[in-house]
């Protein structure tokens, strides 16, 4: 199912990519028979199939699941049983998703070929990438990659993140030389466990060769936005370093003082004295086109949350083009955008229908009544749909027999172990290319809150803010109501909550007490589950939770507002989270007291215990 082709082929790598499209239903019916096929004797699909590989019968007799159905056929594995329970390939590893289950990471099953087909999903994205952008092997990328903690299971199977997976892989360490992909970092650098030191040295390297540096970017636009931050806190210490040709002392990983020293050559001070002048200036608007002038596009996902960060990444980047790339996640590898240099607001990705087999479960949306909700009301995606599976018995439909304007949740069936599963991600179908659908990303079902990788839902949320209300209760207050959003306004961006207090027996406003208050955010930080708080202890990707108190009478107007744009009153619920600009406002013009935690939220790698 993965053709070889020379990625330095450009020509070769698009043909490839007109057949995979044109093909796309044959392949998703070849891609199903050789799944099924191969794991028809697992402990799992044994119990449905009855040993019999049919396609048809896969669809009537399995079910479409969601992670808590297949939780505990992994944890099995986890703990030393057999891959055999729901994969006849060896399960090599385990890929730690943003998304959580009891507060932990979801782990998804992956196996030694899932690596060579993400091998092949990466290579395809240069020939793309080629088509409308020149030159791109005259030079390098700037591209800053970090790896995340990991664990071992009592089975001895690695945990970790898909990204930190692929970069410790022999396919990524051993990769064969392409010309369209030169990073300035060294791979000692991006395998560095200590993220502020590779950071550090990755900029550095970046700066050291800003001459070559054709294209920048990150994985997600706030891990991007982060080390501009970063780089705004340390570029006197690298222009020292690039002056002398000294790596600073406290970068202490010998790997990396070695790699960049071999980069940072001879004393450079006249490259010092050009990266000095224009981190010097008064304003950093521009900044990425003043320090990498030859740079043709940033590279970095910009849909779904990642999309608050737009108009700060604009700021930066003195009109230079924001890429969306590709559609991934640790489940699976999806697809490609066809049109990299599309508005971010335009983008769509073509599924790849030999990256695994895809169904699609409709979401009755009215857009246009939706739109108005987002643009007028905040509410966020999900609270303006109702999904025709849960009530008309989960009918799904082919990738290929997808309906133009129509809303569909991914559900996807892979080679390592993965059967009719909910993605989570709610999609909109945009377009065709040849016979392969295109789809813009709407959302991930049931998430509020998202700043960096973490994935908030409104059950956690509320579960956070029953517990830290507690601590008021016992002085007479009441939380009479609440919603939150996703402040991005600087970096790194952080959850804010509005609060309306009441006193019990009177409506008197009360007089808040800071050390409570305070502990208050921190107990809802601390509730939050484990992606949260590694983001917040570990990452440092997200500031300290804020709680703005408002005055009586606000979620009044909040809904008033929220009427006058068209919402009906009998139906009217408060958002748990809101994205309106003028909602924002109407809630900021009448806080009354803001508090943050002083609390670091508590946060350790998950541990599996043997059952």
């Amino acid at each position: 199912m993965l053709p070889r082709y020379d990625p330095n082929d450009s020509e070769t790598g698009m043909k490839l990519l007109e057949e995979l499209t044109t093909n796309a239903c044959q392949l998703q019916q070849q891609v199903l028979e050789e799944i099924v096929k191969q794991n028809v004797q697992t402990e799992y699909l044994r119990s449905f199939l009855n040993g019999h590989s049919d396609k048809k019968l896969f669809k009537e007799k399995v079910p479409i699941v969601n992670y808590e159905d297949i939780k505990p056929y992994i944890e099995r594995i986890a703990n030393g049983e057999s891959s055999e329970i729901i994969s006849s390939q060896p399960i090599t590893e385990l890929l730690t998703s943003s998304g959580t289950s009891g507060g932990q990471p979801k782990m998804m099953p992956s196996t030694a070929e899932d690596l060579d087909r993400k091998t092949f999903f990466y290579n395809l994205l240069v020939p793309v990438m080629n088509k409308y952008v020149n030159g791109l092997d005259q030079g390098k990328g700037m591209y800053l990659l970090f790896i995340k903690p990991e664990i071992i299971t009592p089975a001895g199977l690695t945990a970790r993140p898909v990204l930190t997976s692929y970069y410790k892989s022999n396919n990524f360490r051993n990769r064969p030389f392409n010309r369209f992909n030169i990073y300035t970092s060294p791979d000692e650098t991006i395998l560095c466990s200590d993220s502020k030191q590779s950071m550090y040295c990755q900029l550095l390297c970046g700066l050291v060769q800003r001459d070559e540096v054709l294209r920048v970017g990150a994985v997600f636009a706030s891990a991007f936005l982060r080390a501009i931050k970063f780089l705004e806190e340390n570029w006197r210490a690298m222009c020292s370093n690039i002056r002398t040709s000294h790596v600073s002392d406290w970068i202490t990983d010998p790997s990396c003082r070695n790699a960049v020293s071999l980069i940072l050559g001879k004393p450079n001070s006249d490259l010092a004295d050009l990266i000095e002048y224009e981190c010097g200036s008064k304003s950093w608007e521009g900044i990425i086109k003043k320090l990498w002038p030859r740079t043709k596009y940033i590279e970095v996902i910009v849909t779904g949350s990642m999309a608050q960060y737009i108009p700060t990444l604009e700021f930066y980047s003195g009109g230079i083009p924001l890429v969306s790339t590709m559609y991934a996640s640790s489940e699976c590898y999806f697809g490609i955008n066809f049109k990299p240099l599309s508005k971010p607001s335009d983008v769509s990705y073509t599924l790849l229908p030999n990256m695994a087999y895809f169904e699609f479960l409709p979401v009755e949306k009215n857009h246009e009544e939706m739109s108005e909700k987002i643009q007028c009301n905040g509410v966020s995606d999900q609270n303006c749909i109702q999904e025709e599976d849960e009530r008309e018995g989960m009918q799904t439909v082919d990738l290929v027999d997808v309906k133009l304007g129509h809303y569909y949740e991914l559900v996807v069936t892979t080679f390592t172990g993965l059967y009719r599963y909910r993605v989570g991600d709610i999609l909109m179908v945009t377009g065709f290319h040849n016979k392969a659908p295109q789809f813009r990303f709407v959302h991930r079902r049931n998430v509020v809150l998202s700043i960096d990788t973490d994935k908030t839902n409104e059950e956690d949320l509320l579960n956070a803010v029953t517990q830290a209300k507690c601590l008021l209760e016992p002085l007479g207050f009441l939380v009479t109501e609440y919603t939150s959003y996703a402040d991005t306004s600087s970096i790194p961006g952080h959850y804010v909550l509005f609060w309306e207090l009441k006193m019990k027996g009177n409506n008197d406003f009360p007089e808040l007490d800071y050390t409570i208050m305070e502990q208050c955010c921190s107990t809802v930080e601390e509730l939050l589950d484990s992606v949260y708080r590694r983001c917040r202890r570990k990452d440092n990707s997200i500031g300290p939770l804020e709680i703005r108190v408002v005055k009586h009478g606000t979620f009044d107007a909040l809904m008033d507002f929220c009427v006058s744009q068209g919402s009906s009153v009998n139906q009217y619920k408060t958002p748990r989270c809101i994205k309106s600009e003028e909602a924002i406002k109407i809630l900021d013009a009448k806080v009354v007291g803001r508090f943050f935690s002083k609390n670091v939220p508590f946060w350790e790698p998950f541990r599996i215990e043997i059952k």
